[in-house]
């Protein structure tokens, strides 16, 4: 599974930084969950043109769903999203 974060490169790695179930990892084909942003990890070698056809930007993260609890996963996900969009607003509210 995959979602885009429409925001910065840096808000991006910020919300995959605030994930504490999930770990920022390629899969390495185990049972934990993990996150990864793929135009940074696992294609950081491939052509911007090329990465753009198969719809990879800085803002992509993919997410394996491994064997935690779906609860613990979902509050995990909206915290780092919560704590990803604070990072957002805090620079416009000054």
């Amino acid at each position: 599974m995959h979602i885009y974060l429409h925001s910065s490169t840096q808000h991006t790695y910020s919300f995959t930084t605030q994930l504490k179930v999930f770990s920022l990892a390629e899969s390495l084909g185990a049972v934990e969950s993990l996150a990864e942003s793929p135009a940074l990890m696992t294609h950081a070698s491939v052509p911007p043109d090329h990465l753009k056809k198969l719809n990879i930007d800085e803002t992509m993260i993919r997410l394996s769903i491994g064997i935690e609890s779906c609860a613990d996963l979902v509050h995990d996900l909206d915290d780092a999203l919560n704590a990803a969009l604070e990072s957002i607003m805090l620079p416009e509210m000054t």
